[in-house]
């Protein structure tokens, strides 16, 4: 359990809300078939062998619109009356439920009007109006947006569609449990959910709690968009002033009122994770199934993973709802690099070498056959180097081992691992000009991308001529690319162009381009 939140409160209390019976009903006669698909639930091969657990996929991004939203939707919609559908819907959406709307609208013959945030990723937007859905942009957040739907549907008459804090809508979510447990009728110790507003996790935890009352239910949340697990410790809904925007599909401020009071009674654990574990999460199911989820898509991945270490747990089933896959193609960057840090398999430092003959080649044999993922350095001191690298390593207390190895050889070193500002901006910050690269002369550098093959080029460099600036990031590609700053000075051309020529690896010199002499000279 998170500490300070209590444990579920069993059975619900208050006689005249729905019992865990009703919602198994309304769960057993949900329409949501009409437009979804019953996803497939699979094995993570990969994922299972590094956890040493089962890890079950229950594949929700495989739905017609990439995310479980549309079962809620639809089920919501279909039981309106032939006059609200006649008037419209309108709805609130950071951009699933939007989708799921627009196509149950579609569907159903009827108009349908989304509020999305302005933060809502283009993907989204695109596929919303796609599908024919009138889009209007209001808001940072769901929140915003909800209030911007509430005013327009008094305005327009229109039938405002939840999309979460409805019966119909949970009912709709809940039958994603219904298909768990009849495509695995083994045992299943937890289901990871990912909570947003709370609606799947309401409609799973019923369902399961009714049916199966002995499997857990762990709710999944970030660190920063935490407001049901805020709730839930404070015994009340807690509205959050600010929520993060990495996974849009959870940014939720302010939970809904049914959803809070079946997540509180029902669901067994919670779980906070990091963005770097989100994006880990990410790569982790791309390379089980070649399918690329959205940040809330992940969450209940990534849950897994924590969930099993933190309680050294091996041998046990664990089913994670993917949730969503409306992943915007930019972010992919962003991921792909936070990845290494929440798989804790690259670490990063800041270290003070001293500006003497041989004292780099010093620290690259300290390297050794480590594989580097990032070297950054320009001259800006005669005494001292300060370096900025990145290794790769196998766990996350390897990187203590690594600095202390530096410091113990005369090499002061700062852990840099777990520094945000770090790992977001200062890695590509290092640079700038320098009085001290006299004779200067730039470079690019492209090497087969192999262990070693980094350090085996700073090995062949002359220690006569001092590097002044370095710059490496391996991009996981088969060639490694390098900028190097050399300080030549005019009487060794002749050597320097006989080295070049031995070198064996492809070169283009950039001393003259504007850009170099603009940022860098």
């Amino acid at each position: 359990m998170i500490p300070g939140v209590p444990a579920p409160s069993k059975p619900m209390k208050n006689p005249a809300a729905r019992t865990a019976a009703d919602y198994l009903k309304k769960i057993l006669t949900a329409r949501v078939y009409d437009v979804a698909i019953e996803s497939s639930l699979e094995v993570a091969p990969d994922l299972s062998r590094r956890t040493g657990n089962q890890v079950l996929l229950k594949r929700e991004d495989q739905q017609p619109v990439f995310s479980f939203k549309l079962r809620g939707a639809y089920n919501k919609m279909v039981n309106l009356s032939p006059e609200q559908r006649a008037r419209g819907v309108i709805c609130a959406s950071a951009g699933n439920h939007a989708q799921g709307v627009a196509l149950s609208a579609r569907r159903l013959g009827c108009k349908a009007v989304i509020v999305m945030p302005v933060t809502t990723p283009r993907l989204k937007i695109d596929a919303v109006k796609a599908l024919g859905g009138e889009v209007v942009l209001f808001g940072d957040s769901y929140t915003d947006a909800f209030g911007e739907s509430q005013r327009l549907e008094a305005e327009r008459g229109l039938t405002f569609v939840h999309p979460f804090d409805d019966p119909d809508v949970i009912a709709g979510q809940g039958t994603v449990a219904m298909e768990i447990l009849r495509q695995h009728q083994g045992p299943i110790d937890a289901v990871f959910v990912a909570i947003g507003g709370g609606g799947l996790i309401s409609g799973v935890a019923a369902y399961i709690k009714a049916v199966r009352p002995e499997i857990k239910v762990i709710g999944v949340q970030t660190a920063d968009s935490d407001a049901m697990v805020q709730s839930v410790k404070a015994g009340k809904r807690v509205t959050l002033k600010d929520v993060g925007l990495f996974s849009d599909g959870t940014a939720v401020k302010l939970v809904g009122k049914e959803t809070f009071r079946l997540t509180r009674a029902l669901v067994d654990d919670y779980v906070i994770v990091d963005t770097d574990a989100v994006c880990a999460a990410i790569k982790d199911v791309f390379q089980d199934t070649r399918s690329i989820l959205e940040p809330a898509g992940a969450l209940g991945v990534a849950a897994v993973k924590q969930y099993a270490q933190s309680h050294g747990l091996k041998g046990r089933t664990f089913v994670a709802i993917t949730c969503g896959a409306n992943m915007n193609f930019d972010r992919l960057r962003f991921v792909a690099e936070r990845a290494e840090f929440g798989e804790q398999r690259e670490a990063i430092f800041a270290v003070t070498i001293p500006e003497e003959r041989g004292s780099f080649k010093r620290f690259c044999e300290l390297v050794g056959p480590r594989a580097v993922t990032e070297f950054n350095y320009r001259i800006s001191d005669a005494k001292v180097a300060h370096v900025f690298v990145g290794i790769a390593i196998p766990k996350r207390a390897e990187a203590g081992k690594i600095a202390k190895s530096f410091v113990r050889h005369g090499f002061a070193t700062l852990d840099l691992t777990d520094d945000e500002m770090a790992k977001e901006h200062l890695r590509h910050m290092v640079g700038g000009r320098s009085e001290l690269a006299e004779n200067e002369r730039l470079f690019r550098f492209v090497f087969p991308e192999r262990p070693g093959a980094l350090m085996r080029f700073l090995a062949a460099l002359h220690p006569d001529w001092n590097i002044s600036l370095f710059h490496y990031r391996n991009q996981g590609a088969d060639y490694g690319r390098i900028l190097v700053g050399i300080q030549v000075p005019a009487s060794d051309d002749a050597a320097f162009g006989e080295f070049l020529r031995t070198l064996a690896y492809p070169c283009v010199e950039e001393t003259m381009n504007p850009v170099y002499r603009l940022f860098l000279r």
